[in-house]
């Protein structure tokens, strides 16, 4: 039975992954914050066939996710894990810029996270020479933008450990997918108040994700007019580019 690991799987994207992996012969071990949001995408992938393991936990609790894994791995062999639990903040409706707290907390669930949730799992894929590791990252990560400074740092970090990942572990056999998705339709992206280009539904961006992780495509940035925008923007001379981000402004409700 394939073991599959999806984090941040209680709504949004991860729980879209998670009913899209689930089929009989799979083995699923689901992580996120919610207990009961959690269990009901469960009992949704169950009903599809899968065998389902449930955790319950912030994927900044190391100890306890790393456990997890173990008991899961030890059941059977682990051959694709999706770093998808986020967070995130910014400039809030009232103008107040985010503060440094808010920016560790991102840093340490969107890109410490996904090391918490993937790290454990490296030396059995690497000892097998197969496996497949999907990042969650975003558009935000290729250039930095004036609301949400820490969202795009740990994007930023999440992407450039990707890559290295990416480079590291190919010859081993292992293929690494960095995701950078744009604003599709989900919880968090309609706390971003401000000109959202190019919105996906949900169902559209998980299918990327999915064509993309079968594919083991080493990146998949949606939608790509976005994606080559801010790519192209980092390029420029930074006042330039600075000048241009500068028009790109965005309010973010807090997390309810």
């Amino acid at each position: 039975m394939s073991g599959i690991v999806i984090s941040g799987a209680s709504r949004g994207l991860g729980a879209a992954l998670a009913r899209r992996h689930a089929r009989p012969g799979a083995r699923l071990l689901l992580t996120a914050r919610s207990a009961a949001a959690l269990e009901a995408v469960a009992e949704a992938c169950r009903a599809q066939g899968a065998a389902v393991t449930t955790l319950a936990c912030d994927i900044t609790e190391a100890a306890m996710l790393a456990a997890a894994l173990a008991a899961f791995e030890a059941a059977g062999p682990v051959d694709l894990v999706i770093a998808n639990a986020g967070t995130s903040a910014g400039t809030t409706p009232d103008g107040t810029p985010e503060d440094a707290v808010a920016a560790a907390r991102q840093v340490a669930v969107n890109l410490i996270g996904a090391i918490n949730l993937v790290g454990p799992l490296l030396p059995g894929m690497r000892a097998r020479r197969a496996g497949r590791i999907g990042l969650i990252a975003s558009v935000a990560g290729l250039r930095g933008l004036p609301d949400f400074p820490g969202y795009c740092a740990s994007k930023a970090g999440l992407i450039g450990w990707g890559e290295a990942l990416r480079a590291q572990l190919g010859p081993a056999g292992i293929r690494v997918t960095v995701v950078t998705p744009g604003f599709f339709e989900s919880a968090m992206g309609a706390r971003f108040h401000g000109r959202r280009m190019l919105v996906l539904s949900q169902d559209q961006a998980a299918d990327r994700v999915c064509r993309a992780l079968a594919a083991g495509a080493p990146r998949a940035a949606f939608p790509w007019p976005l994606a080559l925008g801010l790519r192209l923007l980092a390029l420029l001379p930074p006042r330039l580019g600075d000048w241009a981000v500068r028009r790109m402004r965005f309010r973010v409700s807090p997390e309810g």
